[in-house]
């Protein structure tokens, strides 16, 4: 088992079949050693979970709950684009975070430590990256976040 697939197991992780895309584009591309992966939402393995809005109807570590549940997406369509190895990332460079919030809210950044602290838990240092958090007054189908990335792999 590789050190990464041992982490996932730690936390207790069993990574999904990546979910196949409901509209016209792709889960992934992969170009030259660069990995962009497509928004991932709060889908779990009984459907969408955190359907609403953050600072309305969940709370901030709901929020973050909702952001490591779409980590774990990425992470799944991650897997696939290495060809099962997640030991070929090299780095995940960037994440992107929405969050479907009211106008007020101001806590994007907690909402989406979610994902980003998954990421540094399950791939150590190659884990850390710059990132986005904004809010939103809508998202596909109302989940809670949509989060996607960049990783370079080898």
């Amino acid at each position: 088992m590789s050190n990464i697939e041992q982490r996932l197991s730690d936390l207790g992780i069993t990574l999904p079949e990546p979910a196949a895309p409901v509209a016209n584009y792709v889960g992934y591309v992969v170009t030259g050693n660069m990995v962009f992966i497509s928004g991932q939402v709060t889908l779990g393995p009984d459907g969408l979970e955190y359907v609403g809005k953050v600072g309305k109807d969940f709370s901030i570590e709901e929020g973050a709950a909702a952001a490591r549940l779409c980590a774990i997406n990425i992470l799944s369509q991650l897997k696939s684009a290495c060809g099962g190895d997640l030991e070929r990332v090299k780095q995940c460079v960037k994440l992107g975070g929405f969050v479907n919030c009211p106008t007020d809210f101001t806590d994007h950044p907690k909402v989406i430590n979610g994902a980003s602290d998954l990421m540094v838990e399950v791939l150590g240092d190659r884990g850390r990256h710059a990132r986005f958090a904004l809010g939103a007054g809508s998202l596909p189908l109302n989940v809670a976040v949509e989060v996607d990335a960049v990783f370079e792999i080898q």
